[in-house]
């Protein structure tokens, strides 16, 4: 492990997660270079599939976020 490495590892939990989304963010600035799989496009296209055959069973972001947080705190 390189003393980098040591570093990051040392950071408290609230400062790893600003460490990641600055990485998410700075990865985002560029989404063509960023490899994907061959694996993750063909889930990708088939989930298209399955959309565009029953469009009701999309979920919004805030509809899927809100379930996420229920099932956090147990309701």
């Amino acid at each position: 492990m390189t003393p980098e490495t040591r570093e990051i590892f040392a950071l408290s939990p609230a400062e790893k997660l600003e460490l990641v989304e600055d990485l998410w963010d700075d990865l985002a600035r560029q989404p063509d270079d960023v490899p994907v799989h061959p694996w993750q496009v063909e889930v990708i296209e088939q989930r298209k599939v399955e959309l565009e055959k029953a469009p009701e069973s999309a979920v919004s972001w805030d509809d899927m976020t809100g379930r996420l947080r229920s099932l956090r705190r147990g309701d």
